[in-house]
């Protein structure tokens, strides 16, 4: 595919811009990464020389230990590096192939954890079927569909990410090259892309997690028949995978807030449109947040206490034919005006003693 964009590197701005935790970041980071290097190289090698770890659940374990190190190397080394550099660059095609391997080793990592699950299930509740289940044939294939699954996925990825056209802005605000980053710079609509990646990615994240929680669930149902003793040993086989899984899928997973899809960036500012746009995830606490400063401001600048809010419908309470009402609508419309927030004249109800709040109809009654 030709290359039509005007961007040749990217420069990322890591994490953080203060040279004294870079340098203390370097010696951290590269210790971590010794260490995930020597840890799967030990695994990976003690299962490898060993006749008694020929299990399905040790020949699964190596090539997990083995996605682990592809996994961590994508990033790690670069990262590494770039805490000893003032300016860290990334050229586009480094960039792209970064990226791919990402998303490669990351999904495949979640696919071979998904196996794991599976072959759990099936020693634990098919114990006399198992070496017939899952032989040496139906092991290695399912190995390959995870790799073949990580393929897919990151193929989908780089993609949809390289017909993206790059036209001037290039500092990526991250440490290593991913799709929701490349997204900000990119000068064309990215919303239907946005759209097909997080689709992409959570429909992969959804399904799995769906068989792992179900796996554990039958898992730990058929545990209420064995022994005291059967159940510790066939917990302990799981422990270790599921501290995986929850590290993997609760911690380790990155969450990119779509605040760029509230406006945009222009030199140096950043303009947000007053039609606040609710399908994004964080529209409605920014909605919140403006909403309770409004309240703030309703009961501190103008001394209205009888108000409430929810989300972007306030509501007023008086004493009845005192004309309270009245003049705290009036002075909340006053400071709505001096802020320039504009009102829904047909969303204006009252005063009355009978009106819909938040979907609620609600009735003054005598005491």
């Amino acid at each position: 595919m030709e290359n039509t964009n005007n961007v040749s590197e990217f420069i990322l701005l890591g994490l953080s811009q203060n040279w004294n935790l870079e340098k203390a970041s370097f010696v951290l980071f590269l210790v971590f990464y010794s260490a995930i290097l020597l840890g799967n190289l030990l695994i990976i090698t003690t299962v490898k020389s060993s006749p008694h770890l020929d299990s399905p659940m040790y020949f699964f374990l190596g090539y997990l230990s083995f996605v682990d190190i592809c996994y961590s190397s994508v990033t790690a080394p670069k990262l590494i590096g770039d805490f000893l550099v003032e300016k860290k660059t990334i050229s586009f095609i480094g960039c792209i192939a970064q990226l791919f391997g990402v998303h490669f080793f990351g999904c495949t990592e979640i696919f071979l954890l998904t196996m794991m699950a599976y072959d759990r299930y099936v020693a634990i509740c098919k114990p006399l079927h198992y070496t017939t289940i899952m032989n040496k044939t139906v092991c290695s294939w399912m190995v390959v569909a995870s790799w073949l699954g990580g393929f897919v996925h990151s193929i989908v990825q780089t993609l949809l990410t390289t017909h993206l056209l790059f036209c001037g802005p290039n500092e990526i605000d991250h440490y290593f090259c991913d799709v929701h980053p490349l997204l900000k710079l990119a000068c064309t609509d990215t919303y239907i892309v946005g759209l097909i990646v997080i689709a992409n990615s959570g429909m992969i994240s959804l399904s799995c997690f769906i068989v792992l929680t179900v796996s554990y669930i039958v898992i730990l149902d058929s545990l209420r028949t064995h022994s005291s003793e059967g159940r510790m040993k066939a917990l302990s086989t799981c422990a270790s995978h599921i501290t995986v899984v929850i590290l993997f899928f609760f911690i380790a997973q990155e969450v990119y807030p779509d605040f760029e899809l509230l406006g945009f960036s222009f030199e140096g500012q950043f303009y947000m449109d007053r039609a606040l746009p609710m399908d994004c995830s964080v529209s409605y606490s920014a909605f919140e947040r403006f909403s309770m400063l409004l309240e703030w401001a309703v009961r501190e600048k103008v001394g209205l206490q009888e108000v409430v809010h929810y989300l972007d419908d306030y509501f007023f309470v008086g004493a009845e034919g005192t004309g309270c009402c009245t003049k705290l609508m009036s002075g909340f419309m006053e400071l709505a005006v001096e802020l320039g927030v504009p009102l829904a004249q047909e969303k204006t109800e009252g005063p009355a003693q009978i009106l819909t709040f938040g979907g609620i109809e609600l009735s003054q009654q005598e005491a």
